[in-house]
């Protein structure tokens, strides 16, 4: 251990530092947690405030929200079937069910471990082998983002057991869907109608609450008591079966969740959406998933936790911004006078790592208070429908039009509401419609980038050994549930017989 390193470490201990990140934490769990509000709305909000402080204790005030935007997002997920954010998509499959089963704590229990584990043991990447996992993914050309991609949009035939025809349906729907706005590439308008709001696009955070919140509410309205599942809170700590159970999964999640946050611009819902997959692959469980299965909520949120130490990989060694957030922290890093990037831990060692050291401390605050604080964030299904809808509505509402300020996205809320209702009439699933909403724009950039960088030549795609990689488990992804399927058949006919 160096001296820079142990300098850091005392820096990040500091009372001031330790304060800010428990209430930056605080923070990031109410506004993960509050349908249409974001991780990166709840650090541009707290981001003046850091103008007055140290830049130790400003980017430690910035990595609590974070961390805590992480964890928050899963919590509305699951408790009213909402997600805070769309890396929370893939909690709500399994987190929900289980607080309709009564098994909240233990679903937010669950939750809260996972996430927990996932960010020490991308902290541990962070610390230790960031350099290496960095010339990884430097490696990486728009070709081979392009297959990451694609891998993360085939996992789609995991929310797509019941019928694989209805999931490609809702995926083709979502990619038409991101068409719509300025041509990522030539800047040309596309299915604009001459309306100046199109030009813009449509962004996927109206999408997503109308997605989910709508149905929700029009289904809260359809009943006529209250749930009794906030009632049945149950046990937070998990037990040690539960434990021994989500081994694995959290073990899949903070692997996936870590490489995958390197990866500059690949984002947490490829993340979350491949280490669900992965982990219902894996599981012995494997149809007990969407219906309540604590395997289904370890894997996406420890994948989901330790994206955020992934992120930071590029950021800290190379100044490149592996997501929005991480790209509002270089700004306040620049607005602090220090520059990320290799000679940052050169020129700025103690100060270097002293944010690695704060992200840690990020972790343990956002466990801590999302400990303390379960049993009155719980309350929110026992408030009254009289109160709860409106506010739900209001807040929905709100942080649509908070977003960029425009009604327009608020009509786009109401569309989608109404699409997942008529999606829900046809059993179709909405969820590869918001994974092609979310994926959608990064696949038709690296696409059509990859094909201008080779002047139109397709061999580019198969040629490139990382994206030939990721096209390969994107066809075993695809074929998998058929497989299953064969084989579930060969096995009942063999069975009689014996």
């Amino acid at each position: 251990m160096n001296v820079d390193m142990i300098q850091g470490f005392f820096m990040a201990l500091a009372p001031t530092s330790i304060m800010a990140t428990l209430f930056g934490a605080f923070m990031g769990l109410i506004c993960g947690m509050m349908p249409g509000m974001t991780t990166s709305a709840g650090i541009i909000i707290l981001f003046p405030l850091t103008f007055i402080l140290d830049p130790t204790t400003a980017v430690a005030l910035l990595l609590g929200v974070f961390a805590g935007g992480m964890t928050g997002g899963s919590f509305s997920a699951i408790l009213i079937n909402i997600p805070g954010s769309p890396s929370a998509s893939a909690t709500l499959v399994d987190g929900h069910p289980l607080t309709q089963k009564g098994e909240a704590g233990r679903a937010l229990g669950i939750s809260i471990i996972s996430g927990l584990t996932g960010g020490i043991f991308s902290f541990l990447c962070l610390l230790l082998i960031a350099p290496q996992l960095t010339k990884v993914a430097l490696q990486f050309r728009s070709a081979d983002l392009f297959g990451l991609v694609f891998f993360g949009m085939s996992v789609v035939s995991a929310f797509a057991a019941k019928s694989i025809v209805k999931g490609l349906l809702s995926v083709a729907l979502g990619l038409v869907v991101i068409t719509v706005g300025m041509d990522p590439v030539v800047g040309t308008a596309r299915y604009s109608f001459d309306n100046t709001n199109m030009l813009a696009g449509i962004h996927f955070i109206p999408a997503l609450i109308g997605l989910f919140a709508i149905p929700e509410i029009v289904k809260v309205l359809g009943e006529g008591e209250v749930r009794k599942s906030a009632k049945k809170f149950g046990r937070v700590l998990p037990s040690w079966k539960d434990i021994k159970t989500i081994r694995l999964p959290v073990s899949i999640g903070s692997v996936i969740g870590t490489f995958i946050g390197i990866l500059p611009g690949a984002g947490g819902p490829i993340a979350v959406f491949i280490a669900y997959d992965y982990a219902k692959k894996a599981s012995k469980n494997s149809k007990e998933f969407g219906k309540g299965c604590i395997e289904g909520v370890a894997a996406p949120e420890s994948a989901n936790s330790s994206i955020a130490g992934g992120a930071l990989v590029p950021m800290m060694t190379l100044g490149i911004p592996g997501d929005p957030i991480t790209a509002i922290l270089i700004g306040a890093l620049i607005v602090h006078g220090m520059t990320p990037g290799p000679l940052l831990f050169v020129e700025q060692g103690p100060f270097a790592y002293s944010v690695l050291f704060s992200y840690f401390v990020a972790i343990c605050s956002t466990a801590t208070v999302a400990f303390l604080g379960l049993r009155i964030i719980v309350k929110l299904l026992s408030i009254p429908r009289s109160v709860l809808l409106p506010l739900i509505i209001a807040l929905c509402v709100l942080g649509t039009y908070a977003l960029r300020n425009s009604f327009f996205d608020i009509y786009v809320m109401l569309f989608f509401g109404l699409l997942a209702i008529f999606a829900k009439w046809l059993d179709m699933p909405v969820v590869p419609l918001l994974l092609a909403l979310v994926l959608g724009p990064q696949l038709e950039e690296h696409l059509r980038v990859a094909l201008t960088s080779s002047r139109g030549d397709i061999s580019i795609l198969y040629t490139s050994p990382w994206c030939l990689f990721f096209l390969c488990l994107s066809v075993i992804s695809f074929a998998w549930p058929f497989f299953l399927e064969w084989w579930a058949r060969a096995k009942a006919k063999r069975q009689p017989q014996a």
